[in-house]
């Protein structure tokens, strides 16, 4: 299970990096005229992938909390839970907000958020990283 959460971690920081470094700057790029349209694709595109690297997460963790309980495997289930608990607190909220209508503090919310996403993402994998060295 080891394996599966390192290469679910992994995964996770690989999405969040190319959220981070190409799909929002590309997105606050975009005009005032071109914004309503353009974050309505980007949220119908992301959302999906968002459930997919997110479920697996999840089953991955629970797992690993299930049969290797160790420090490592505790910080990377920390980790995860920072990640996915400012997207559901912070980042979909504002999206939603966004929807309405782009703002600068809006755009500084929602990159605070990704933010913290990245760095807890990139937490996770060394974490579990850890976990599969040491063997839990």
């Amino acid at each position: 299970m080891l394996i599966a959460l390192l290469v679910a971690a992994a995964v996770h920081l690989g999405f969040q990096l190319a959220i981070t470094l190409v799909a929002y700057p590309a997105l606050l790029a975009t005009s005032d005229t071109e914004w309503p349209a353009a974050h309505a694709a980007h949220g119908r595109r992301i959302a999906p992938l968002v459930a997919v690297v997110y479920g697996a997460l999840g089953v991955t963790v629970v797992g690993a909390l299930l049969t290797s309980p160790s420090p490592a495997v505790v910080v990377a289930a920390s980790a995860c839970a920072v990640a996915v608990l400012s997207t559901a607190a912070v980042a979909a909220p504002t999206h939603g907000r966004l929807g309405e209508g782009r703002t600068g503090e809006l755009i500084r919310r929602l990159t605070l958020a990704d933010l913290v996403r990245t760095a807890a993402a990139a937490v996770a994998a060394v974490a579990a990283a850890v976990a599969v060295v040491r063997g839990g």
